[in-house]
């Protein structure tokens, strides 16, 4: 690996147990992710977070609190020379806040949107990405559900 690849991601849940997806189309492909994006240069991690969330949803929190970050080598899939370390962060989601749509997926027109999905009917295969995956089975076993 030529160097590495630091991404945050916001596990935001409502109050009714849902957790936020992102469903992006780029580089000619459809994924779903957590929403959050890449650290930059001389971003603190926490900083990055808001930063990403403000970007993307125009969403704050107060508290973030720490649910998983990969301890393993984890090739990024978009860029094969980079080596991707992901945090993750639990948000609770404030009563009365706006986020997710109503949209068909796959889509494929460039951008992204998000989604609610309760977190007792998420699947692996419901998310893209190798850490995503395990990301949500650390966020569930800290939420008691199984």
């Amino acid at each position: 690996m030529k160097k590495f690849n630091l991404r945050v991601y916001g596990l935001i849940v409502n109050k009714k147990s849902e957790v936020l997806l992102s469903d992006e189309y780029r580089f000619g492909t459809f994924f779903t992710k957590f929403p959050g994006g890449g650290i930059e240069f001389g971003e603190g991690i926490i900083e990055a977070l808001k930063r990403e969330l403000i970007e993307e949803l125009d969403f704050t929190f107060d508290q973030a609190i720490p649910i998983y970050f990969n301890d393993f080598h984890q090739e990024s899939a978009f860029q094969k020379e980079e080596q991707l370390v992901a945090f993750y962060y639990l948000i609770s989601c404030k009563k009365g806040t706006k986020l997710g749509t109503n949209h068909s997926i796959p889509f494929y027109a460039e951008g992204e949107k998000q989604r609610w999905v309760s977190l007792n009917s998420i699947k692996e295969e419901d998310l893209s990405f190798p850490i995503d995956k395990i990301a949500m089975k650390s966020l569930k076993k800290y939420l008691l559900i199984s």
